[in-house]
């Protein structure tokens, strides 16, 4: 069993990538915990995402980053969640929304009985911005296409934004985030047809404490939508 799981495990990371040994440790183990029943097409399809994404080249963001941070929960989830990119924290694990706002991301997910073992996480750059910096325009532009083809072989039908950045990337720059924020969007994404819905994301809350009543309004609609669509 050890063996197979081994085998599951590595054909979803890149071994290229570099981690401390206690990070990889505990993201081996979540991961093995998440992958379920997920296809070997749709592994090897992410593997080949990563592997593009960590061979991009000319890149600032690549090359001040320490690791590339591509995903974390489960790929077979039919919720995925979309930040900004990467902080201190998740450049240093490997992984998305480790940090203060990964806990707060967390509880939020927690208030409506989901966790990452029933989400799917990432993020518009997968390279951590120097001081933890907005992506330029030119930088998501780059990236979008990496993105847009991550949303694809998650093939959600929830599509949970987290921050204007997010927004802008996805849907366009019309509408800020507090008038775009808990309103659907039916949009398709390459070949995926999904339902969006944006919110503040966790970093903000943070600093905007009184703005928590109105995400804790997008979470109910997140649990109504999930209620409708039966998904468990």
């Amino acid at each position: 069993m050890k063996n197979i799981k081994k085998k599951i495990y590595h054909k979803l990371i890149n071994n290229e990538l570099r981690y401390n040994n206690k990070s990889l440790v505990r993201y081996e183990n979540n991961i093995i915990k998440k992958l379920g029943n997920v296809s070997e097409d749709k592994l090897n399809q992410l593997k080949k995402l990563k592997i593009k994404i960590n061979s991009i080249k000319n890149c600032d963001l690549k090359n001040n980053a320490k690791n590339l941070v591509f995903a974390d929960g489960n790929p077979n989830s039919l919720i995925m969640i979309i930040g900004e990119g990467p902080g201190a924290n998740e450049d240093k694990e490997g992984k998305p929304f480790v940090g203060r706002a990964g806990k707060l991301l967390d509880k939020m997910l927690e208030a409506i009985k989901l966790n990452r073992n029933n989400v799917y996480i990432s993020n518009v750059v997968n390279f951590r911005p120097p001081m933890n910096r907005r992506p330029t325009d030119e930088e998501i532009k780059r990236y979008l296409p990496f993105l847009n083809k991550h949303i694809e072989i998650i093939n959600p039908k929830i599509l949970f934004l987290l921050g204007s950045t997010a927004l802008n990337a996805l849907i366009g720059n019309e509408t800020v985030i507090s008038k775009a924020r808990g309103k659907w969007i039916s949009k398709k994404i390459g070949e995926v047809n999904t339902e969006v819905i944006a919110s503040f994301h966790p970093a903000f809350l943070m600093r905007q404490p009184d703005q928590k009543k109105y995400a804790w309004e997008d979470l109910k609609m997140i649990r109504k939508k999930i209620v409708q669509f039966k998904i468990k």
